[in-house]
């Protein structure tokens, strides 16, 4: 598996006054997706806190290309598109149900330590998540 798909709903609460999904929430379906690619590749985010790495984004980018609304049906494609010593790349796409781009970006994350110290990509990760990329 190079690029993850994962499919979600657009829920009232994420619609701003207009009825349109309100442009933070990408973010966060960016995040979402992340989590989800995470599991899928059998890597637990959470046992990495535990053991004093974490995984902040430093940089977020996020292009809107159509409206989405409260209920549409929404796929999320996420890619890891490079590594860096300590840092890696994630790259989205969102699609409508008819297969239309409502939105892509990326976000740049490095692996730090409890004294937020940056440290090296963990070897697991390295060896379980496939470089892709997106076309975006």
């Amino acid at each position: 598996m190079t690029v993850f798909r994962h499919d979600f709903r657009v829920r009232y609460a994420e619609t701003d006054q207009m009825g349109v999904s309100y442009y933070a929430n990408y973010l966060v379906w960016f995040e979402m997706g992340r989590a989800e690619y995470f599991r899928s590749l059998g890597i637990n985010y959470t046992d990495y806190e535990k053991q004093g790495l974490f995984l902040p984004v430093i940089e977020a980018h996020a292009r809107y290309y159509l409206p989405t609304t409260y209920d549409d049906k929404l796929t999320i494609e996420v890619a890891v598109s490079e590594f860096g010593k300590t840092s890696m790349k994630f790259v989205y796409r969102i699609l409508k149900e008819d297969g239309k781009k409502a939105a892509d970006g990326y976000t740049l994350h490095v692996f730090i330590d409890r004294a937020r110290k940056p440290v090296r990509v963990p070897p697991e990760v390295l060896k379980k998540t496939p470089i892709a990329s997106l076309d975006c």
